[in-house]
């Protein structure tokens, strides 16, 4: 009988993790672990825990800022492809991508379970989008900027500042890797008033206890 997949799923921060757990109810084929906050604490992690343990898939899960127009506060995103925003050159003519530079790529593309998972989120009533999720180490906290990024990534509709790290980790060892985010707050001006981490977690919440339908 197949004991189904091994998953780790990468956290930011414990209020991440806990609702996470709460909606995956201690299912003991999912191991949540903390990745900290930022692209390279998050890889180094992720991959100490990666050689710890035996898994078939890495997702990074927590709340986000999402693009007006394509990410509600309280909806959720899907990574198609997980992107380091930041990652290449200014030049005279902008900016240049690990990409273009010739350096690499600074996208990975998301596992196959992405479009389902999508699916199965809608399907269960929540406001669900399947698209880029940019990876920053400084979030975002001007409208100037916000509109230089959604200029760049005309798909994007999240950002945060783990995914990166914790996809290029999964890379390294050959395991597909997921992305989820429920957004907290719109990306622009930094706002925390206006920002909505308790409604984003049960947003997370209610994603995990998805998983439990779509993974396993």
């Amino acid at each position: 009988m197949d004991a189904g997949p091994n998953i780790l799923i990468m956290t930011p921060v414990t209020a991440e993790k806990d609702a996470v757990c709460r909606g995956l109810q201690n299912n003991p084929r999912f191991h949540v672990a903390e990745a900290g906050v930022g692209p390279a604490e998050a890889a180094v992690r992720t991959t100490l825990a990666l050689a710890r343990g035996s898994y078939d898939l890495v997702i990074c899960m927590g709340i986000a800022g999402g693009f007006p127009g394509r990410a509600a506060v309280g909806s959720l995103v899907i990574a198609d492809a997980i992107i380091a925003a930041d990652l290449g050159a200014e030049t005279p003519d902008g900016f240049s991508s690990l990409d273009t530079l010739g350096f690499g790529s600074s996208a990975i593309e998301a596992g196959a379970q992405a479009s389902a998972l999508a699916a199965a989120l809608a399907q269960a009533g929540l406001a669900a989008a399947l698209a880029p999720i940019l990876t920053l180490s400084t979030v975002t906290g001007t409208a100037a900027t916000a509109q230089v990024l959604s200029e760049r990534f005309p798909r994007a509709a999240a950002e945060a500042m783990e995914g990166f790290g914790v996809a290029t980790a999964a890379q390294s060892f050959g395991i597909p890797v997921l992305e989820i985010r429920a957004i907290s707050n719109a990306i622009g001006p930094r706002d925390r008033s206006a920002w909505r981490i308790g409604e984003a977690l049960q947003a997370l919440e209610a994603a995990g206890s998805t998983l439990l339908e779509v993974l396993v």
